[in-house]
């Protein structure tokens, strides 16, 4: 379920910051280049900010669930 939230709020952010781009402030890129700067760092590290805060919201890693408890 995590990996499903994570693609879906990074898409957003992804697509927000490209219509903000075009419609604001060419500024905004440098949003587009910060995520793409910690999907990468992610894959090195195995940490992601996001990952942490949806973590802490609540929201399970696949295959954690109550069923796999019994």
């Amino acid at each position: 379920m995590l990996n499903k939230y994570f693609r879906v709020i990074v898409g957003v952010m992804v697509l927000l910051s490209v219509v903000l781009t075009f419609y604001v402030s060419q500024n905004w890129m440098w949003f587009t280049v910060f995520i793409g700067v910690n999907l990468i760092q992610s894959a090195f590290t195995k940490w992601c900010l996001l990952e942490t805060i949806l973590m802490k919201l609540g929201i399970k890693k696949e295959g954690d669930s109550c069923s796999s408890c019994n």
